[in-house]
């Protein structure tokens, strides 16, 4: 019997079983794991894949396999995700530069520990002692004189009576010696230019023939009589008499009151 089964000659191979019972024909020396049921001929070819690379068998479903497990169906394959590009990096900030050195500063610095050297400490504490006993001498000479006031002359000359026309104010002694030269009614007078309210000093104005106080508004006529604002009293007179020369002497020293009847004395007055 058996001579004639080799008569027969070689036996063919065997058929493959059916699907899901064996992933891939048998290959010699390579074993596979038997395939799961339901699985495509996909997932088939690549576990039979995984394990011919691997030459150990592979089951469906794990990482080398390259299939999820789940009805044989490959594994997904995700897209690589490129992280952005990072932002402009800003420039580190430079150090301010140094300030520059005075070239001549090594010079100064010696020439003022040269000066030092060569003067002793004590030469210039003693320097120091006269000069503040000299000014402290001096401030104490200059409280020995009293504080003068230099005012200018209670006299002064103005002219003579042909100089003044009726119903003229002279002004030009106004700033120098606090006076108006005034012709009125026949005579010729001096008037103080105080205001007898606070003491400022009235202008003339010749347009308005009166005296008028930019303090508060008291206003006097050409004679020094009061007719406006806070003044209580007329202008005060001032002495003068005629030279044997002619000319005019007024003496500020002494005052002539309207409200006490000295204006009617001859010496607030020069007859024209």
């Amino acid at each position: 019997m058996a001579d004639a089964d080799n008569r027969e000659g070689p036996k063919p191979p065997a058929a493959p079983r059916e699907k899901g019972s064996q992933a891939v024909p048998a290959e010699p020396g390579r074993p596979v794991l038997p395939a799961k049921p339901g699985m495509t001929p996909e997932a088939e070819a690549a576990v039979a894949a995984a394990a011919a690379a691997s030459g150990k068998p592979v089951a469906p479903g794990s990482p080398a396999s390259g299939t999820t497990g789940v009805a044989g169906e490959p594994r997904p394959v995700y897209a690589r995700i490129t992280p952005a590009a990072p932002g402009t990096i800003p420039a580190p900030l430079k150090p301010s530069p140094a300030p520059a050195e005075d070239p001549r500063a090594d010079e100064i610095a010696l020439s003022r520990r040269m000066f030092l050297g060569l003067v002793p400490w004590s030469t210039l504490g003693w320097a120091a002692f006269t000069g503040a006993s000299a000014a402290g001498t001096v401030l104490t000479a200059r409280f020995m004189f009293p504080n003068v006031l230099y005012e200018p002359p209670a006299t002064v000359k103005v002219g003579v009576r042909e100089d003044y026309p009726d119903g003229f104010v002279e002004e030009r002694f106004k700033d120098t010696h606090g006076l108006w030269v005034v012709r009125s009614g026949g005579r010729i007078f001096a008037l103080v230019t105080i205001c007898t309210h606070l003491g400022c000093t009235p202008n003339w104005l010749q347009n308005e023939g009166k005296f008028k106080c930019p303090c508060h508004g008291s206003g006097f006529r050409m004679s020094g009589i009061h007719f406006e604002g806070p003044a209580p009293r007329p202008l005060e007179r001032a002495a003068i008499r005629l030279l044997d020369d002619g000319q005019m002497l007024v003496d500020k020293a002494r005052r002539f009151l309207f409200e006490k009847g000295q204006w009617d004395d001859p010496e607030s007055y020069v007859v024209v």
